[in-house]
């Protein structure tokens, strides 16, 4: 596995940090009150107005499988990509201190 790099993995954090750039000054304009944190977190954080309920924040997060189908390649083992994505997204969820209460899905081509 030496040399592995996102990459060769088909990543090109260079060319995401550019598109980030671009696209900053668009975000900005549809930013409202309800949104918390900056762009580029892990996860995207919202507090709605709920009556009842006393400053409810909304988190989420997506992930991809990215590199974990090389080594699950390797290994032919493929049943533990799934359990690792989510476990994946929980850990981007958890570490604001919030709860874990639902999954986004999205399938990505490329």
């Amino acid at each position: 596995m030496s040399g592995m790099t996102y990459k060769k993995a088909g990543v090109d954090i260079d060319k995401a940090d550019a598109f980030v750039k671009k696209i900053k000054p668009l975000l900005k304009k549809t930013r409202r009150p309800e949104v918390l944190g900056k762009l580029g977190g892990f996860s995207g954080l919202f507090m709605p107005q709920i009556k009842g309920k006393k400053d409810p924040v909304l988190v989420s997060s997506t992930d991809g499988v990215g590199t974990k189908l090389l080594l699950a390649d390797l290994l032919q083992k493929y049943d533990t990509v799934g359990i690792d994505l989510v476990a994946m997204c929980v850990n981007d969820v958890i570490v604001t201190g919030a709860e874990p209460l639902f999954f986004l899905d999205y399938i990505a081509c490329g």
